[in-house]
């Protein structure tokens, strides 16, 4: 069952589009992967679900959540979804947890808000919360402070924070970032297990090697379009958009003796090249590229793999 749907979703500052008609689906018990490099609106996206985006942008589409359009919702309406039904893992937990106050206080004020549970049944929530992100004697730690948890510590007790309202879907904001490979690892298993709970996860990356570990999906993103979404097979193995098929090929590799990087840097909003957006650093790039924008063609034979590019029509 499809548990969040967007569709056609427009974000735009001044007339221009920093999201541009990006559509996207999680079900339950699924993770989906959203990728692409640095400023492709990968974050703006995910956090336009919870209702958090700049004051002076302007938003068309949809965003459904269990069929309920959350855009046309008031803010205090949104306030009772986020963090309760749809919760959020941010990828900088030095700044996501307040300094003054200690961890178990954090997690508990989640229950206080949302589910009028009182203090002391919510920081018994919270420490059962901590016990299950494996955090050792969750009965003190949650007493101390963020500045007296390690890194990996401080991402799982945003994950225990996330969770602690038993939310449907969650967004993980790149929640591995400045992590160790170990701790990385343990924080994908917790993934993968919130998966069998019948979870849905939006995984929020630029890490491809996560990205083919955990997720069943994947929606390929640049300069604010989706570009290519599919399988995570699929793209892995089959790869259409020559975005894609350059990202793929700029992961290290032990056979490789250098790097293959994508030639040239995306350009900015206010810089958007006419045409496909990625035909100045396109390989295959054709006339027709640099004057009209592709659609989302459907792949021969495979109605779950789509790609925005003209190279795909002459090969149906």
């Amino acid at each position: 069952m499809k548990v969040l749907e967007v569709q056609n979703l427009t974000i735009s500052f001044d007339g221009k589009n920093a999201v541009d008609g990006v559509s996207i689906d999680l079900e339950d018990s699924e993770i989906v992967g959203l990728v692409g490099e640095s400023g492709c609106g990968k974050s703006l996206t995910a956090f336009s679900v919870l209702g958090i985006y700049p004051p002076n942008s302007k938003l068309t589409g949809k965003i459904l959540y269990k069929g309920k359009d959350l855009l046309t919702l008031d803010e205090e309406s949104k306030r009772k979804i986020r963090g309760n039904q749809i919760s959020l893992i941010p990828q900088d937990p030095l700044s996501a947890l307040n300094p003054v106050f200690t961890v178990g206080n954090q997690i508990a004020e989640v229950l206080e808000v949302h589910k009028q549970v009182s203090y002391k049944d919510a920081l018994l929530s919270a420490k059962s919360s901590l016990e299950m992100m494996n955090i050792p004697n969750p009965s003190s730690r949650i007493n101390d402070y963020p500045h007296q948890f390690s890194g990996g510590m401080k991402q799982r007790a945003l994950i225990a924070m996330a969770l602690v309202g038993q939310p449907d879907v969650l967004i993980a904001d790149e929640p591995t970032t400045a992590l160790d490979v170990t701790i990385q690892l343990q924080i994908l298993e917790i993934m993968k297990n919130l998966k069998k709970q019948k979870k849905a996860i939006l995984l929020i990356t630029h890490d491809l090697a996560q990205v083919s570990e955990i997720c069943d999906r994947v929606y390929v993103m640049y300069l604010g379009k989706i570009v290519e979404h599919g399988l995570t097979k699929d793209i892995f193995t089959n790869p259409k958009h020559p975005y894609t098929i350059g990202l793929l090929n700029s992961l290290p590799d032990e056979n490789k003796k250098l790097l293959n990087p994508i030639f040239g840097q995306p350009p900015s909003i206010n810089s958007i090249p006419l045409g496909c957006a990625f035909h100045p650093r396109c390989p295959f790039v054709f006339e027709k590229c640099k004057k009209e924008i592709p659609e989302l063609y459907d792949i021969t034979d495979n109605k779950h793999h789509r790609s925005r590019c003209f190279l795909e029509i002459g090969k149906k």
